[in-house]
């Protein structure tokens, strides 16, 4: 065993650690707080519902929420474990262990971060390398695919048995981060076929969180689309595709449906890069970055504020829509 190893977990400040080292912190845990990121996408609920699940099966309180919206999003409404679902207020203040699942930063869990001070012991779990390794204990996998292939290999470890409730989860947000296996590494087709093996049933899990919108969708795609702008000029002339949605746009349209409109802005083929701002009804912008395959949008969110991936970031502003892209188009170069 190494100096590390042998090291209490407990006087560890801010460490990086390795699977085992997460996997014992879990195991002593006697109660447990799972915060997963405003805005929730399928890899943080996923994440968080499975190792929730997992918990438990094994006799440990445990609790899962998020800080914003108030509700979860509907296209997740069928995943299990969501009687573990709490609302924001009702996260308790003080835990034995809190962990964080694909948050790049305290920032991401919004009203919830102050519960990162109460805690006896924080445990950060993620897959992003923009991550500002924000808790006591940091197991952050860059090359993972997503957060919830960080959590089968966490899972492993322990010996957990991935059933098809969990193996639900953790496909969720396999599938959603992987852009539907447009973004793939080695391994990453047999992970989902592993889990698909379990019973779970791929094509609707997949047409529940990626295909299905309210007829309301159409319409504020209509207007936000009219909005797209082409600059080619951008990004060192690799080009870059914006589109804006206002508050007047969104009606009474989920953050899901918002979220989406990125998934088809992207596909200008001339354009390398893709932005879409989105007005928050405090006035604030919500800027999503995609890129294909030359630019890294993690460094140039990171330069704005905010993070994520090197082809999927994002980060928020506070100016008007026309300095927002202004600043954006100065960050690519």
């Amino acid at each position: 065993m190494t100096h590390t190893q042998e090291t209490s977990l407990s006087e560890l400040d801010r460490q990086e650690v390795h699977l085992p080292q997460a996997v014992a912190v879990l195991e002593n845990a006697t109660s447990v707080t799972i915060l997963c990121h405003i805005q929730p996408d399928a890899d943080t609920i996923g994440s968080g519902l499975a190792l929730a699940l997992v918990l438990e099966r094994k006799g440990i309180p445990v609790q899962v929420a998020f800080g914003a919206p108030d509700e979860l999003p509907e296209s997740m409404r069928e995943l299990p474990g969501t009687h573990l679902l709490v609302p924001a207020s009702q996260v308790r203040r003080n835990v034995d262990l809190l962990v964080t699942v694909d948050c790049g930063s305290a920032g991401r869990l919004g009203r919830l971060a102050d519960r990162l001070e109460t805690a006896g012991e924080t445990l950060v779990i993620d897959h992003h390398r923009s991550n500002t390794r924000f808790g006591h204990i940091n197991l952050i996998e860059e090359s993972a695919e997503s957060t919830t292939a960080v959590v089968v290999r966490m899972f492993d470890l322990w010996g957990v048995d991935i059933d098809a409730d969990v193996a639900h989860c953790l496909y969720a947000g396999l599938v959603t981060d992987t852009g539907a296996f447009r973004w793939v590494q080695p391994g990453t087709h047999a992970l989902a076929e592993r889990l698909l093996a379990t019973g779970i049933d791929g094509a609707r899990i997949a047409r529940r969180l990626l295909d299905t919108h309210p007829f309301g969708w159409l319409p504020m795609l209509s207007e936000v689309l009219a909005s797209a702008k082409l600059l080619p000029d951008a990004a060192g002339g690799r080009g870059l595709v914006y589109a804006v949605i206002r508050q007047a746009n969104v009606g009474g349209l989920r953050s899901e449906e918002i979220e989406s409109v990125i998934d088809i802005v992207r596909t200008t083929s001339e354009a390398e890069v893709a932005a879409v701002l989105k007005e928050a009804a405090d006035g604030s912008w919500a800027v999503s970055l995609r890129s294909k395959s030359d630019v890294d949008v993690s460094l140039v969110a990171g330069n704005l504020g905010g993070g994520g991936h090197r082809f999927a970031a994002g980060y928020t502003a506070t100016a008007t829509a026309a300095e927002i892209v202004t600043s954006l188009v100065d960050s690519l170069g």
